[in-house]
Parts: structure tokens; sequence; C-alpha cells
């Protein structure tokens, strides 16, 4: 080797230290940089485009879709989550559907089999009753729902408007706590 190529292998491995000792200290470990706490805060199970189907005895009973489901699992109170939304078809056995429900935001707590919906909620019964408020919560356990929020019931005969209700899932037994308008529609004969 001659005195030149010995001084552009030194060059070159000097600049060669210099790029890595650059590139390795402007590293670092972002995963340790992760507070633990933060991981338990993700959910447990995502889910885009969600389609489920409840069956009892071989007969439909609803069909359930969401944009998005998130279960969070690593809480004193397990949830689920449906942040985009939720649409509830019911059949309760029958080939036609008998009531649904929608809304832009829903929540269900699994310890007490609760359901907080928010956020443009319409209910409609086998009856065609339609339900609208912007909360609703249902006890499913006790089927039971309930509001301290203003609601709108829309009937074939008329619209009641008020705040507070209550009721049984099904919009039977039905009471509005501060009834603030009745509108009849006329008979069209």
């Amino acid at each position: 080797m001659t005195h030149s190529s010995n001084k552009l292998l030194t060059i070159s491995l000097i600049t060669l230290l210099v790029i890595v000792a650059v590139v390795f200290s402007s590293c670092e470990n972002k995963v340790n940089n992760i507070p633990k706490s933060d991981l338990k805060k993700l959910p447990a199970v995502t889910g885009k485009d969600i389609e489920t189907v409840y069956l009892d005895s071989g007969l439909l009973q609803l069909v359930m879709t969401a944009p998005l489901l998130e279960q969070y699992d690593n809480t004193a109170f397990p949830y689920s989550e449906f942040k985009s939304g939720i649409h509830v078809i019911f059949y309760d056995g029958k080939k036609e559907p008998v009531g649904s429900v929608t809304s832009k935001y829903a929540k269900f707590t699994d310890a007490d089999k609760t359901w907080e919906l928010r956020d443009s909620v319409v209910v409609i019964n086998e009856s065609n009753d339609k339900l609208e408020t912007e909360v609703l919560n249902w006890d499913q356990g006790k089927d039971y729902i309930y509001t301290d929020r203003f609601v709108k019931i829309t009937n074939e005969d008329q619209v009641i408007q008020g705040f507070g209700f209550e009721s049984d899932s099904h919009l039977r037994n039905r009471k509005i706590k501060k009834v603030s308008a009745i509108i009849y529609f006329p008979d069209e004969e």
C-alpha cells in the first residue's frame, strides 16, 4: 500500500466512524419512553365495521352494526364503547323487523349490563312509535329505559314533548315526567 492509499483509507474510516456516531447518538429508545399506565388505557379489542347477529333458540332476535367498537377490559368496570355510533334492528323471532335503535355514540358497561346512548338517539317500537332524545340509558337487566333530557314521541295520532322519560324497552309503559306539549294530528277522511 502506498502512503496516499493509507491516507485515503484512514480518512474513509474516520468519516465512517463519525457517521455511525452521529446516527447512534440521534437515536433513542422510544419504547422505554412510553409510560406503562398509558398502555392500560388502550382498548383490549378494536373492531371496525362490526355486525353482530343474536339468535335465541334459532330465532333471530337482533342485528347490531357499528362502524367502530372498542372494548376496554383493563379497568375496574370493563366496558365497550361505540364512538362512531350504533344501529340495532330488533326482530323478536319474526321475519320483519319490529323495532330499531340508533345513536351516534353508545357505551355498554359489562358489570351492571347498562347502555348509555348519546347524540341523536332514535328508538322505534313495533307500533311504529318513535322516541327521539339526546341521551338515553337502558338498564338491560331490569328492561328499563330512562332519561332526564328533552324527549319527543311521535306516533300516528300525536306528538308529545317533554323532559324526563321512563319506560320498558318496548315503549309500552312509558311516562314523560314533565310534558311540555301535545300536538294532535287531525283525522283525515
